[in-house]
């Protein structure tokens, strides 16, 4: 058998074993640890555990429990309540300007979780309820709750990018400052695209009443005590990191303190609050640890028989692809795999492929995993099976539908494809912050 129809064969197996139902890890694990010991018999079980120790032996892997316990103790103790309180007051009297918030509060909570599904969780459960009872149009604010969250993934400290940085074996410290700018534009392409719809079309999102918004202006100080703490809890993480008097996993471990120290503070750090955050967390990070396991057995067995020199040799000799028709190739790619997948799923199936061909092709693998994390949210909302339009329906209110759902989304995918695009031709975009921070 060639190495060719090896590696398809693994990966046919692998989307079979997961249209079953099996969970990703073990789909992926089953897979590798069989074609090892096809292929090389009984010594292939030295792969998995070197692929174990490799993990084990990773000291930033410390920071993916901090960062989600941290997350979860801010949303578990109401501080995102009280940030979605400050927008409402402060952004109340534009049109729009509620859902402009919403879109500030999924900035705030991104950089706080670095998960995409804690984001729609917050704005399905908390900002949803209070657009609709304020007469804002279905439709338009689902799709600024799904576009909203997809920062959850690209503003630092992304979780997903600490996976992407592991797999691709790159630092993950570029990685967060790389998407930082590009999280900040889509922020505000959808900020600006809501403001001009609401402008032409004020039906669609009136503004909250004066009796409402009417309150002393030192009270509306008080409320700004609501986005100070998030502020502050990631400046002293990440600004810490980014001067150089932090490593990675010390700026993760005083994120998480000072979330707790913020939710003692705020008198809500209970028992209920404890348990909550810490099931959640261990769930979320065992959950990784198995994935990141298994996609190392993966990669171990798949660079093993060549698999990716002779993709590229399909690409570039056989087929005469240019280095960017192959980099669409693998983007498209994305959306379709986004139709049945999460991040993680995608990203394990196809790093070991793509990430050493994207190298040889020329390109910044910093970049490019802002590339990915970018499309895998696109995938995410497209329809008829995107991730996302799933997760909404199963959270958001009985009166919004799916096919209100899926219209929603279009306009905030055609923004995300442009900003996608805006960042393939200048990648400056992504490259000068991390540059400039790394020749200090």
């Amino acid at each position: 058998m060639s190495y060719e129809l090896i590696a398809l064969t693994m990966f046919g197996g692998m989307l079979l074993l997961m249209l079953t139902g099996q969970r990703v890890f073990a789909a992926i694990g089953f897979v590798s640890a069989a074609a090892a010991l096809l292929l090389y018999g009984n010594g292939a079980i030295e792969m998995p555990f070197n692929a174990a120790f490799k993990l084990f032996n990773w000291y930033p892997m410390l920071t993916l429990p901090l960062f989600v316990y941290m997350g979860y103790v801010l949303s578990e103790s109401g501080i995102a309540n009280d940030l979605y309180t400050m927008f409402h007051v402060w952004f109340g009297r534009i049109n729009g300007g509620l859902a402009v918030g919403t879109i500030g509060l999924m900035v705030v909570i991104s950089a706080m979780n670095g998960l995409s599904v804690a984001g729609m969780a917050i704005g399905a459960t908390i900002a949803l309820p209070e657009m609709l009872r304020r007469g804002y149009d279905k439709t338009m604010i689902t799709g600024v709750v799904q576009a909203g969250s997809s920062l959850g993934i690209l503003v630092p400290p992304s979780v997903v990018l600490v996976l992407y940085g592991m797999i691709a074996r790159q630092p993950v410290g570029r990685l967060w400052l790389a998407g930082v700018f590009p999280g900040l534009m889509m922020a505000a392409f959808f900020a600006i695209y809501i403001v001009i719809r609401c402008k032409l079309q004020p039906h669609l999102a009136p503004t909250v009443s004066e009796e409402e918004l009417d309150i002393p202006f030192r009270e509306k100080l008080k409320l700004l005590k609501a986005g100070i703490i998030p502020f502050l809890i990631f400046f002293f993480m990440t600004g810490l990191f980014l001067m150089g008097i932090t490593s990675l996993v010390e700026s993760s471990a005083v994120g998480a303190t000072a979330a707790t120290i913020a939710a003692i503070a705020k008198g809500s750090f209970n028992r209920k609050v404890i348990e909550e955050s810490v099931r959640k967390t261990l769930g979320i990070s065992c959950m990784f640890m198995w994935v990141i396991l298994a996609a190392l057995s993966f990669g171990a067995v798949f660079d093993g028989i060549g698999a990716v020199r002779a993709i590229e040799a399909l690409f570039i000799t056989k087929w005469q692809l240019s280095p960017w028709q192959v980099l669409v190739m693998m983007q498209l790619s994305y959306i379709v795999m986004g139709m049945f997948l999460d991040d993680t799923a995608m990203l394990v199936i196809v790093a070991p492929l793509y990430v050493p061909l994207i190298i040889s092709l020329g390109f910044n693998p910093i970049w490019y995993g802002v590339l990915y994390t970018i499309t895998c949210q696109i995938a995410y909302m497209t329809p008829p099976f995107g991730y996302n339009l799933f997760l909404m329906r199963a959270m958001a209110p009985q009166e919004i539908t799916l096919p209100d759902i899926y219209r929603s989304i279009i306009p905030f995918v055609l923004i995300m494809v442009f900003a996608l695009v805006l960042i393939m031709i200048f990648p400056q975009i992504t490259l000068w912050l991390p540059d400039y921070i790394y020749s200090k």
